[in-house]
């Protein structure tokens, strides 16, 4: 190859590797700091010494554990009179930053952000600690352009920004079609229109997208605007399971307070159990806590859908982390990572036993 082409491709590839910080569902990138509705219990003790513990999520359905977990006060159950604290992100770069940064403790965020901010560490930023949601991506199409998966062919698509991980999903499925695409442009026999979920419904009504690869809520938003789902994106992945959102924490958290971390696994499992056990109580907590984080709390024909379509789990489900950043590198966006030791279950896995439940794998790509 040239040497000018190279560098080409090595700045291109270079400039999309930020971009796969995006989170799954990202919606920008602002940020708002909340302690205010904390509530310890009289005679609590403090965890691990610490007088709070920084908790960072998207107000997003995807992060269903951190939005219940909030609203039903499981959180602040387990850490006793340590506060729990908690930052809304839009975002995964500014939830990763934030980590980084020590602005927060843990957090709820999607594959492509924790593979890109393990990576771009060295390996030394963070840990992936546990499992929250599978699913909840779809296909949406505008049912007179497009009335079969063959018909996509020659469509504009939307995806929520190059890189992130619907964006690679579609690459991925487009190129499984025997479709040709660049990634970096999205032309191709399909052209990929990369757009933020808060506008992709003004796109699709007014018909300058035909359809897009997009996360809850915004997928059962196109369908409320008079969109069909062509494909959920679960009906692709063995037993219909693939990361949509993992719980994160800062190594150098981890390794201070691992009694804190414990805590919050604890109540993430709880919460969990406790969603699935009560789908719509859990449901009518996640939106309240969406209209507190958003100032909007989601309407039933967007809502109801969308919540059916998430699968609440405590298993990181990391073989399927492997297998997505394998679509972003053969899809030209991510140089081959190196994800040994992305993974610290052991904490995850003393909780789920002593809750009687199964421990979980990581793949072969736990920390040594």
């Amino acid at each position: 190859m040239p040497a000018n082409s190279a560098l080409r491709r090595t700045l291109a590839v270079a400039a999309a590797l930020p971009l796969l910080t995006l989170a799954a569902c990202g919606y920008g990138s602002q940020s708002r700091n909340d302690t205010a509705g904390a509530r310890i219990a009289a005679g609590a003790k403090k965890t691990d010494g610490l007088d709070s513990v920084r908790i960072g999520y998207f107000g997003n359905l995807t992060h269903a554990t951190a939005l219940v977990g909030r609203q039903k006060g499981f959180f602040q159950k387990e850490l006793g009179a340590t506060r729990a604290g908690y930052q809304v992100f839009n975002a995964g770069p500014s939830e990763i930053e934030a980590l980084n940064s020590g602005s927060i403790d843990i957090g709820w965020i999607g594959p492509s952000p924790a593979v890109n901010g393990y990576t771009a560490s060295q390996g030394k930023s963070l840990r992936i600690i546990g499992g929250s949601a599978s699913g909840g991506v779809k296909l949406v199409v505008n049912p007179k352009r497009i009335t079969s998966l063959k018909d996509v062919k020659g469509k504009r698509i939307a995806t929520p920004q190059l890189g992130n991980t619907q964006d690679v999903a579609f690459l991925d499925w487009a190129a499984q079609q025997g479709w040709k695409v660049d990634a970096q442009s999205g032309k191709g026999d399909v052209s990929v229109v990369r757009t933020d979920n808060k506008v992709t419904p003004d796109a699709f009504m007014s018909g300058s997208v035909d359809g897009a690869w997009v996360p809850e809520p915004t997928a059962s938003k196109l369908v409320a605007e008079g969109g069909k789902v062509l494909l959920d994106e679960s009906s692709l992945w063995p037993d219909e399971k693939f990361v949509i959102t993992n719980v994160i924490v800062s190594q150098s958290f981890l390794k201070a307070h691992p009694k804190a971390v414990e805590a919050v696994l604890r109540a993430s499992v709880g919460t969990n159990k406790w969603i699935n056990a009560h789908p719509d109580a859990a449901k009518a907590a996640a939106n309240r806590q969406l209209g507190i984080d958003s100032g909007k709390a989601l309407p039933a024909d967007v809502l109801d859908p969308a919540w059916k379509s998430i699968r609440i789990t405590d298993d990181p489900l990391a073989a399927t982390l492997g297998t997505e950043a394998r679509h972003a590198v053969d899809a030209g966006l991510l140089e081959h990572p190196k994800l040994d030791g992305i993974y610290d279950l052991t904490l995850l896995n003393k909780v789920l036993v002593a809750a009687g439940e199964r421990s979980v794998s990581d793949a072969g790509l736990g920390a040594k």
